[in-house]
This record gives structure tokens, C-alpha cells and sequence, in this order.
């Protein structure tokens, strides 16, 4: 754990809290959560990308107020119109020093480009701004582009990084919303997008040599048509350097241009699209991200339906890579339509009797879910080989391709592994289970038709947000512990909990909050 003090001057500090009075910020696994104590009692903190932190798992490890105990006392605080529906997921940040005082604010991105400061306490809107759709339509058709990207928080608390409609990402000051231009900014992601749509969440992740960057991951839109390259842009926030790498023609390290404009790539499709976009694992120091439909043809640099790691920088080996997994199936899944990249790797804690270390549970189209070993995805230790997974893949418990991100919680009452898949015909829990021979696999624990987004879990309580219902889980049982029934229609929105308030937004661009009677 690193301490970060601010007064002056920053200091890293390894070890305890021996200071008192000051504001101290601490680094959890790429994240820093400040730690002041609110009027509640508990210790505020951040809630800074989609999912919590940069493994995007959606364990809240901070929540402190909300509990199994309590969670029933839940009730509306606010329903608040935005410009826009927000179809992600917030960021939250506490105690910005605004021109209206101090306060807490929460970031949504909207579909039609606005970037929304919202005072978390009452719902208002302390600042906003917008690059939208302009000109530009799908596919240079008729329907205007759009989002469903969500913000991400500076490692410093002063900027936050929305995704525009321009083709760039853009970086605003927190308190008022002032553009920060100049050093690369703003950082191109796209030249096509018309063509190539920011899906995902932004991404922020400090690796091992304390180096923080910005993940903007591009795939196409609805209908898989026009002249795109699923890609990821990996942006240095210390320098504003970037590098890409394509996920169609690899070793062409740049943004493409639409036909007949070049440099371009003959091949279309695999694009990045899962909700948190890239997820890091401290203990590779890599991040790791799926691909949608597209050919796998790794000796012409062509990545499609696959697993594939890259260090920290967005650079792999060699114009590939760093390593791959790919299903034997793979064509089919290009065929029918059954993207694997429709959901990232979700990282499961390990016992010490597991012989994989690393492990993680993919989700796909195909209704499938597959364990993977995240510092040997194709079993051969390099990229371009097929197969590799741990044991056979399985059928989602509950049925229902995975468009979401699936919760992983590890039980403090006995340290078991769990986790929670949602889609659009319901939820499932499930437990890691290790056998003689330390082989994991999970095994189905409870399902019930609950349909919903990406969960997540806080304070041993599981929340998943469905259409037209707000739910609390029991993530042992699977037993519904609390429900608001107002709750509009459910796309992609995914709820945030932070200091004793649950956030979501919806289909009718509202945001909704929830606290404790």
C-alpha cells in the first residue's frame, strides 16, 4: 500500500497513517481513495472508473455504511433529468472544491456526447460540457453517432476524461469544468467515427513503475457494417504519448482512415466493445481485453473472437500480442454473430491450492463462460495458437448471451471466490471450487430470473439494476433483500455506490439516488 499526502508537496510513504489532520489519499490497485472521515462517520472515498477500480470487477471494498442489515431501509433521495441518457456508469469524487463550496460530485458521459458534473447531494448540475454527434451519422447514413462510454477520474482527483463524439477523448478540470488543452490534449481515438464507436468505459490503471495511463477502446456499431478496426488507445497521462494497437492488421501501430484514405486495413470487425473496455491485473502488470467477431489469422496480425494481453503501455511483441486465447470454435463464432469479446476477463481471487494463479471467467454471445489463465491464455506461453482454456466451457446457469460485466467477491466468513453473471434472463452466483488436484472451476450456487446490467457488490450486499427495477441481493442465496419497482428501462446503465448512496441512470435519462431512512 503507497500514502500519498497532500499539502505542498507529495510524498510516497510505505506503512502506516502516522500523520493526522491532513488530507491522505491511499493506493489500492491502481486507485487512490482519500480518506477523510464524513459526517456519517465512515471514511469517504472515490468511486473513480466503471466498476471501482482498474481490475473493474465491481467490488466496492470500501462501503461502509450500506449492509445486509440495512440495505431494506433504502429509499428515493432524488430522480433528477440529465441532457441525455447516460448509458454506462458514473464516477464519483468527494470534497472538489467548487465556486459553490465543496462538494461531491458525480461524472456521467451521455449518448449524445455531454460530459455532466453532478452534485451528488441533491442531483444539480454544477457544470457541463458536450462534443457531440455534429455531422456525423452511423455508417454515413442517417441516424446521428452516439456513446455509451462512461468517465474516468484522473490518479490526481484535479481532471476527469470524457469520450467525444469528435473522434477524441478530453480531458476537464473537476471543479469547473474547464478543457485542458495543450501536451496532446485532446487525444484522438478515432478518425472514423462515423464508422468506429467508443462502447466502453474509459480505463485509467497505474502499473508497477507507478506510470499512469488512459485506455480509449474503439469497435463498431449496431449491425457490424462500415470500414472499422476494433483498437485500443493507450494514452501516457504524464506525457500525453499514446500508442494504438489495432486488433485487425496488428503490426500498423496507428488510427486508421476510411477506405480508399490511407493507412487502412483490408479486414473489418473485432471490435473492443465489453463494458469496462480493458481490465488490468496487478499481478501481470498487463491489461487484458476481448475481441468481438473478426477473423483470427494471428500470422497476418488479425485478432478476432480472442483473449489477448498487452503491457501496460498498450505495446505488445513483435506486432502482436504479448499472448492469446482463442476458442477452437472460433469461425463459428464469427458466423453466428457470437462475439466472445462481448464481455472483458473478470479476475477471480485464488486459494493456495489452486494450481492456476491467475485466473479469470470470460463471458460471451454464445451463452458460454470459460476460465482462462490470465499469464498462460494459450497454454503455449506466445499469442496465435487456439484453445488453451482451463477445462471444458460451460452453459451461463441462468441461459442469456453476456453483455455485461460479471461481479467477482471474495466472502470474508470463509474466503470463497464468487461470481455473479447477469443477462437479460437473469442472475447467477456462482463458487469457485478447487479439486484434489488444485483444478478450479465454478460451480452454480443459486439463479434466478432477475435480468439485468453489470452488477456489482459492496458491503457483502450484490446490486444489479434491471428494467424497471433497482434490487439488492443476498450474494449467498441469491434472495431478494430489497427493490424499487420506478426504475426506467435498463440498457447498459450499471449502478455506483459511494459514502451510503446508491446512483444509477436510465433508459429515460434520469439519475436516480438511494439512501438509507
Amino acid at each position: 500500500m503507497h500514502m500519498k499526502i497532500t499539502r505542498t508537496a507529495w510524498w510516497t510513504v510505505r506503512g502506516y497513517t502516522i500523520l493526522i489532520g491532513l488530507s491522505c489519499f491511499f493506493f489500492f490497485g491502481g486507485t487512490w481513495i482519500r480518506s477523510i472521515k464524513g459526517s456519517s462517520g465512515a471514511r469517504k472515498y472515490n468511486w473513480p472508473q466503471f466498476n471501482f477500480d482498474p481490475e473493474h470487477n465491481g467490488k466496492d471494498t470500501r462501503e461502509r455504511v450500506i449492509s445486509i442489515g440495512n440495505v431494506s431501509r433504502l429509499h428515493k433521495l432524488y430522480r433528477v433529468r440529465l441532457p441525455g441518457v447516460a448509458d454506462g456508469a458514473p464516477a464519483y469524487l468527494s470534497d472538489v472544491k467548487t465556486s459553490h463550496g465543496v462538494m461531491d460530485l458525480l461524472f456521467l458521459t451521455t449518448r449524445n456526447g455531454y460530459i455532466i458534473a453532478i452534485d451528488a447531494a441533491n442531483g444539480k448540475t454544477v457544470w457541463e460540457q458536450q462534443y457531440g454527434p455534429g455531422s456525423y451519422m452511423i455508417n454515413n447514413g442517417f441516424q446521428p453517432i452516439y456513446t455509451t462510454s462512461s468517465p474516468a477520474v484522473d490518479p490526481d482527483l484535479k481532471y476527469v476524461y470524457s469520450y467525444g463524439l469528435d473522434g477524441y477523448v478530453h480531458k476537464y478540470r473537476v471543479a469547473d469544468g474547464k478543457e485542458i488543452k495543450g501536451g496532446g490534449w485532446p487525444e484522438l481515438c478515432t478518425t472514423k467515427p462515423f464508422n468506429e464507436k467508443g462502447s466502453s468505459a474509459l480505463a485509467i490503471t497505474t502499473d508497477k513503475d507507478g506510470v499512469s495511463y488512459l485506455y480509449v477502446t474503439n469497435g463498431g456499431y449496431l449491425g457490424d457494417r462500415g470500414d472499422y478496426q476494433g483498437h485500443v488507445t493507450t494514452i501516457d497521462l504524464a506525457t500525453g504519448v499514446q500508442h494504438v494497437f489495432n486488433a485487425d492488421c496488428s503490426r500498423e501501430t496507428v488510427h486508421f482512415v476510411e477506405r480508399p484514405g490511407k493507412p487502412d486495413c483490408t479486414n473489418v470487425q473485432s471490435a473492443i466493445w465489453a463494458r469496462p473496455g480493458i481490465i488490468y491485473d496487478p499481478a501481470t502488470d498487463k491489461i487484458y481485453m476481448a475481441t468481438g467477431n473478426g477473423v483470427f489469422d494471428p500470422g497476418k496480425g488479425n485478432w478476432g473472437d480472442s483473449i489477448f494481453s498487452l503491457y501496460p503501455d498498450g505495446t505488445g511483441i513483435d506486432g502482436g500480442p504479448v499472448d492469446s486465447y482463442t476458442p477452437v470454435n472460433h469461425t463459428f463464432l464469427d458466423h453466428a454473430d457470437l462475439d466472445l469479446g462481448s464481455t472483458a476477463p473478470a479476475i477471480i481471487p485464488t486459494p493456495q491450492n489452486c494450481r492456476i494463479r491467475n485466473l479469470a471467467v470470460q463471458g460471451g454471445k454464445d451463452q458460454k463462460l470459460r476460465l482462462v489463465d490470465l499469464a498462460n491464455l494459450s497454454g503455449k506461453r506466445k499469442p496465435g495458437y487456439v484453445g488453451g482454456q482451463i477445462g471444458e466451457f460451460f452453459d451461463v446457469p441462468q441461459g442469456g448471451m453476456v453483455f455485461t460485466q460479471p461481479a467477482v467477491w471474495v466472502n470474508p466468513k470463509d474466503h470463497s471466490s464468487w461470481v455473479f453473471v447477469a443477462t437479460y434472463s437473469g442472475l447467477s452466483g456462482l463458487k469457485l471450487h478447487i479439486d484434489s488436484n488444485g483444478t478450479p472451476s465454478l460451480r452454480v450456487m443459486w439463479k434466478n430470473s432477475y435480468e439485468g446490467s453489470s452488477p456489482i457488490i459492496a458491503n457483502g450486499v450484490l446490486f444489479v439494476a434491471g428494467s424497471n427495477a433497482m434490487r439488492a441481493i443476498d450474494p449467498t442465496t441469491g434472495k431478494l433483500l430489497w427493490r424499487d419497482p420506478t426504475l426506467g428501462r435498463i440498457h447498459w446503465e450499471s449502478p455506483i455506490i459511494d459514502n451510503g448512496v446508491l446512483y444509477i441512470t436510465d433508459e429515460s435519462a434520469d439519475l436516480t439516488a438511494y439512501g438509507l431512512k
